[in-house]
């Protein structure tokens, strides 16, 4: 499962964020939120995600936070509600303000979802109301600080790496006695020739 990662913003639109991991264009799909808190393009950009495995398709999801992660995580978990309905709901508000709605049972609140009727909006309120309950306080536990940037190169190849399925262990090995001065994609490069004569 690839939980975030890091690279440079390529391009944000209605169909979401393209991120250059590596060498590697991911198009991210994200919610309306996500898309406003994103920097902007040809900066480095890193989103908590979720992939969605399909026959057909690898859907990637991107979020600004764990807060709207957990969020999108939750109403997927719903019956009848898919991952483009989830990121809808979490494009209408905070998440915190999305938890307080559905731990008020306020089910009209969700109906503003394009695609979700009022069976739906019950149902999501009826599943999750005791799971989620309201959160509070820090904007940032929303998910909807700028998000944030990487350290340097180095911390993006180290994503990228970890976006590519190795472990935090694994990566940082790869990235070991690399030259000075190379940029993310060439000390991924290095690290995945690393692991190949490893």
């Amino acid at each position: 499962m690839i939980r975030s990662l890091c690279g440079t913003l390529a391009a944000a639109g209605p169909e979401g964020a393209l991120v250059e991991v590596g060498g590697v264009g991911l198009l991210v799909h994200v919610s309306a939120h996500t898309l406003d808190a994103l920097p902007p393009a040809g900066t480095t950009v890193r989103l908590e995600t979720h992939l969605v495995v399909r026959e057909d398709a690898l859907d990637l999801y991107g979020f600004a936070g764990p807060a709207e992660r957990e969020l999108f995580e939750a109403f997927i978990g719903v019956s009848g509600v898919g991952p483009r309905l989830a990121l809808s709901l979490c494009g209408l508000d905070r998440p915190a303000a999305l938890r307080g709605a559905i731990a008020a049972g306020d089910a009209r609140r969700l109906q503003r979802a394009p695609g979700v009727g009022k069976r739906t909006a019950e149902r999501l309120v009826l599943e999750l109301r005791d799971r989620l309950g309201a959160v509070g306080g820090d904007p940032r536990a929303d998910g909807l600080a700028p998000v944030a940037a990487a350290a340097g190169p180095a911390a993006e190849a180290h994503e990228a790496m970890l976006a590519l399925g190795y472990a935090p262990d694994e990566a940082a090995h790869a990235l070991a006695g690399a030259p000075d001065g190379l940029d993310a994609a060439a000390l991924v490069r290095h690290g995945l020739a690393r692991m190949r004569r490893a």
